[in-house]
């Protein structure tokens, strides 16, 4: 999920160890190679495995930075809160100058889910 990319890409450019963190890296299931190869092994011989994309608008940088900051459950969430304010101003900033800001502000990122069917 783009949304999701470019959190982790400015927190990796600026602190490697947030490569831990990484939700991409964590859970490499949720590529269709995979996915295609978990239905197959649980016996479904036709699969097929298409993206959903949807867009996420964020109506400017704070929609888009507050929920970062604000705790809740979320690696990245949980990521930030282990920040100093130094590092968290460094990320933000770092973060601003790369998202894609249309000349409203708004900020449109795609959200990607997989789609998986299979048959026997």
């Amino acid at each position: 999920m783009q949304l999701v990319r470019t959190f982790w890409q400015a927190a990796i450019a600026l602190d490697p160890v947030a490569t831990a963190h990484d939700q991409g890296r964590q859970f490499p299931i949720c590529q269709p190679e995979p996915l295609t190869g978990l239905f197959r092994n649980a016996g479904l011989g036709s699969t097929e495995v298409h993206p959903v994309d949807v867009t996420t608008k964020f109506r400017d940088f704070d929609d888009y930075w507050l929920p970062h900051l604000l705790g809740g459950s979320g690696v990245a969430q949980r990521y930030v809160a282990t920040l100093g304010e130094t590092q968290r101003a460094a990320l933000r900033d770092h973060l601003e100058a790369t998202l894609p800001i249309a000349a409203d502000g708004s900020i449109p990122l795609r959200a990607r889910a997989w789609a998986v069917r299979g048959t026997k």
